[in-house]
């Protein structure tokens, strides 16, 4: 049978390449699979689990956002920040969305730092809940 080859990887570094019968994404518009002959196309990612199945298998990622092009049973996932569940340390996420939430009260919808502040508490919340998967 065809496998997927799924490659993720960050500004800073290549997280990984692997061979994968099926990969969930957390898309723009929710998440969505990928499986051998699918039809290509590229998406935007939301903060959410990566989840790569292989052989009954499931392995869970972290991604915070960024693209996913999906081409010839390749999967790139262009993400921002990216992590293996397992090394998610929860109560740092927990600390940093709870910063974030409490610099949001002070602020105004339109001062800049407001959509900043927000997408962190967006972002940590995903996190945490990505960490459940482990």
């Amino acid at each position: 049978m065809a496998k997927l080859t799924v490659e993720i990887v960050t500004p800073e570094k290549r997280i990984l390449s692997v061979q994968a019968d099926e990969a969930i994404v957390p898309g723009g518009k929710g998440l969505f699979g990928v499986r051998p002959g699918h039809t290509p196309f590229l998406s935007l990612m939301e903060p959410g689990p990566l989840t790569l199945i292989d052989g009954g298998r499931r392995e869970y990622y972290f991604v915070a956002g960024g693209f996913v092009e999906v081409s010839n049973d390749k999967v790139l996932v262009l993400a921002d920040v990216a992590e293996s569940v397992t090394g998610i340390d929860v109560e740092a996420a927990r600390r940093r969305m709870q910063e974030a939430s409490e610099r949001l009260k002070g602020l105004s919808s339109d001062d800049v730092r407001f959509d900043i502040e927000q997408a962190t508490v967006r972002r940590e919340t995903a996190r945490m809940s990505a960490a459940s998967l482990r």
